[in-house]
């Protein structure tokens, strides 16, 4: 059973409960997304899997999830990629915000984020129950596709997209 941390505006831990639970009560938990660049760069985009239970097909960073009780968000990161895009590499914790995203599916993400972000050039091996596809694009690409197909992109990627453009661009 997958787990959330609850927690509240200043990201104390309250308590846990089961993550599809926490989405359908809207509860405040602990999450974070990964941005890992590399040297030209371009960010690493991934497309969600087909299957996954909310924003499938949609692109969003590099990864995300939640962390585990006891782990720090550096150490949940290098988790997720791993498990995720199949492959390590270091990161930095650069901010963090709150958000609140409602989906069709009647669960809503309701997030204290913490972005990381990191360097990487070789190829992921993804994991196709996560991960669909991935792409490489600049920064200003993914701001103007963003303006012109916000569709196309997870809710919590366009909302770091706008507010902590200058805490991911390198």
């Amino acid at each position: 059973m997958d787990q959330v941390i609850l927690v509240n505006d200043k990201d104390e831990q309250i308590g846990v409960m089961e993550k599809i639970e926490a989405h359908k009560k809207a509860l405040l938990h602990r999450a974070f997304s990964v941005f890992i660049f590399n040297d030209a760069g371009e960010l690493m985009l991934q497309q969600r899997a087909a299957d996954k239970y909310h924003s499938p097909l949609l692109w969003t960073n590099t990864c995300c999830s939640h962390q585990k009780v006891g782990e720090t968000n550096i150490q949940a990161g290098m988790r997720r990629l791993q498990e995720e895009m199949g492959f390590e590499t270091a990161l930095k914790d650069v901010c963090s915000f709150i958000y609140k995203a409602p989906f069709d599916n009647g669960l809503t993400e309701h997030e204290f984020d913490h972005v990381l972000t990191g360097v990487y050039n070789e190829e992921p091996k993804l994991n196709p129950d996560e991960a669909e596809a991935y792409k490489w694009m600049k920064l200003e690409e993914v701001k103007k596709d963003i303006e012109s197909q916000p569709e196309l992109y997870t809710a919590w990627f366009v909302i770091i997209f706008e507010k902590f453009y200058e805490f991911i661009s390198q």
